[in-house]
């Protein structure tokens, strides 16, 4: 396997990006970076970055297109590249750099699998925010049938290439905020395993250069047209989904 460390970014502001940024080249060599149209000059401060770090890459895409659609520009140029694995982490400073070496000892001692990060929120996390996933975790889990999606909005996780790219593949949405969860589904449908991650996760505030591009009625709405599409490819789905069901489900399931 070969894997690459991945940051969409859109308006993050340069210092909190460059930190990110630098905390996660302390922990890995390849990392990519893909500004999405961004508006705040954020890109100088990674680019300041290139002539120290051999394995940074910087990819800009003209107008912001949405998360999705800056992990989907990074899947394709990283398939051409040779990578097999990307570990997606955002920009925002919320995950955190430390488990990075845990994500990728996983994902050697099992390739097959998609390594979901599940949040643990700290007492700053907008209750808002760690209540309303519970509802989408629960449809996830209903359109999978129970395979074993442990949170289908945290963003630090790690793909297979291939199965990334198949689901993009599949539906021509996921391109914005709907992106974290209909790609968990889609690949849960392919049968690619799931292993859950426990993760620590911190929501920054204004003084410490915390920024949110959440929108709570417009990526809301986003979710529930999302889950409706998903309902309806579920029961297309159902008779497959039954029969991996009763042959024991995720295979992964509990994997450490």
């Amino acid at each position: 396997m070969k894997l690459l460390l991945l940051i969409p970014s859109y308006n993050t502001g340069s210092e909190l990006l460059e930190r990110t940024v630098r905390g996660a080249l302390a922990q890995w060599l390849d990392v990519w970076v893909v500004i999405d149209g961004s508006t705040d000059s954020s890109d100088k401060a990674v680019q300041a970055m290139l002539a120290e770090h051999s394995g940074l890459r910087l990819i800009h895409l003209p107008v912001n297109q949405g998360k999705g659609a800056a992990v989907l520009q990074g899947a394709q140029e990283a398939q051409r590249a040779g990578y097999t694995h990307i570990l997606a982490m955002d920009a925002d400073g919320q995950h955190p750099a430390e488990r990075i070496p845990q994500f990728i000892a996983l994902s050697e001692k099992y390739p097959e699998a998609m390594l979901l990060g599940c949040p643990q929120f700290g007492p700053e996390a907008p209750q808002v925010r760690v209540q309303g996933r519970k509802i989408s975790n629960a449809w996830s889990n209903l359109e999978t049938l129970g395979w074993g999606i442990g949170d289908s909005l945290f963003g630090m996780r790690v793909y297979p290439v291939a199965a990334l790219l198949k689901a993009f593949a599949s539906t021509r949405f996921a391109r914005r905020f709907d992106f974290d969860t209909e790609m968990a589904v889609r690949i849960a449908w392919q049968g690619v395993p799931i292993i859950n991650v426990p993760t620590p996760v911190k929501y920054l505030s204004r003084e410490e250069g915390g920024v949110s591009q959440f929108r709570y009625l417009r990526d809301n709405t986003l979710l529930t047209w999302m889950h409706a599409r998903l309902l309806f490819g579920f029961l297309i789905r159902l008779p497959l989904l039954t029969w991996r069901l009763l042959r024991g489900g995720n295979p992964l399931r509990g994997a450490t």
